[in-house]
């Protein structure tokens, strides 16, 4: 079937999509110490904005601390620096040679905001499924009229491009109801 291709293009995109949601999921803070919290921020480290996962180790030694063991001593100030400069609102502690981040507890306000923020990524991602959709049915309807499909192969092109986006929107509200779960959980 020629739009076969379309499809396994829509899946890529949409996999893409998905993959993004989890990637900003992963930057929410939860109460529960998570290395996915700082391991994307950039610290200087001699002149070149570096994420602190290639300046040193970063594990969980109790359920409520993140431990970070920079490589190279040096860099301790420049990450607690990073830290403190980010947007997750802890304040690192170190002792000139490991961080320790302790994790606060959450405020039940700061738990339904965080709650807000994930119903606005995921519907943001769930717009950019519809446009993906929208896009996809777009390109069999030309192939239709280029006559590369039969208005057959369109409809059955279509029937499975909307499948797909019924999978992956189902596939965030999963994502989503995970995460808030995890968001309220004391």
């Amino acid at each position: 079937m020629p739009y076969k291709a379309q499809i396994k293009e829509l899946q890529t995109s949409m996999q893409k999509a998905l993959d993004h949601l989890t990637y900003q999921f992963k930057e929410i803070r939860t109460g529960k110490a998570s290395p996915g919290l700082v391991e994307d921020i950039k610290a200087e480290y001699y002149g070149a904005m570096t994420p602190i996962k290639s300046l040193a180790n970063i594990t969980v030694p109790e359920p409520r601390t993140l431990k970070i063991e920079p490589f190279d001593v040096n860099s301790v100030q420049a990450i607690c620096r990073a830290i403190q400069a980010s947007p997750i609102g802890i304040t690192p502690v170190d002792d000139g040679r490991v961080i320790r981040l302790p994790m606060p507890e959450l405020t039940e306000e700061r738990r339904r905001d965080l709650t807000k923020l994930t119903k606005k990524y995921s519907e943001e991602t769930k717009v950019n499924l519809r446009n993906l959709r929208r896009d996809t049915i777009e390109k069999l309807k030309k192939m239709e009229k280029d006559k590369v499909l039969t208005e057959d192969q369109r409809k059955q092109g279509e029937k499975s491009v909307q499948t797909e986006t019924d999978n992956f929107s189902k596939k965030v509200d999963d994502l989503v109801k995970a995460k808030d779960n995890e968001i309220m959980t004391l």
